[in-house]
């Protein structure tokens, strides 16, 4: 089925996140920039982390990293990060809304900034922090069908894991789980 950047917009806007998550550690806050491309074909893009980080080395990714004592707002930490990351101007970016925080797998409180990008927006990849970007086409990305469950356990606790493949790029984990959120969220018939 067709996406146009106006129907997810509106079904974005129009519905209520699903399933608040719980919150982690108290002050252990981040955020993450959800950058939706604005063309004709509305796509999702999406980051491959650099293989020299100390953690999550190689995995796919949306930009985005620790809450700054300076930053004034959440929303703010995903516009510094992805500006730092890929070199996305926060001017550029049209914010529509947060999705409620996940817990990641380091006890961040991570929340996600759904923003609009213009179309052929040029990005600069700092190499320190990012590998290569890709662009998913949004219909494709939030089509629920795509991802598998994994039921993992770490000590006596059970955590979901969602994983998926797009192209050559294996997304799993948070990203994964955002993505699948956002897609719950905007229900597509």
């Amino acid at each position: 089925m067709a996406l146009t950047l106006e129907q997810f917009v509106s079904r974005f806007v129009l519905q209520p996140p699903l399933h608040p998550r719980p919150s982690a550690i108290a002050g252990r806050r981040a955020a993450v920039l959800v950058p939706v491309i604005a063309s004709a074909e509305p796509g999702l893009l999406l980051t491959r982390r650099s293989a020299q980080l100390r953690k999550h080395a190689g995995q796919v990714a949306f930009p985005g990293g620790m809450q700054d004592a300076t930053d004034t707002s959440l929303v703010h930490t995903a516009l510094r990060e992805a500006r730092e990351e890929v070199g996305i101007d926060p001017q550029q970016v049209q914010v529509i809304g947060v999705l409620p925080p996940v817990t990641s797998s380091t006890g961040f409180a991570v929340t996600p900034v759904v923003g609009l990008l213009p179309a052929a927006l040029p990005l600069q990849l700092n190499p320190d922090e990012v590998e290569s970007a890709f662009t998913m086409p949004l219909a494709e990305a939030l089509r629920l069908s795509r991802y598998s469950g994994l039921t993992l356990r770490r000590g006596r606790q059970q955590h979901q894991v969602w994983l998926s493949w797009y192209e050559d790029y294996f997304i799993w984990g948070m990203t994964a789980g955002i993505i699948r959120a956002l897609g719950q969220q905007i229900a597509l018939p």
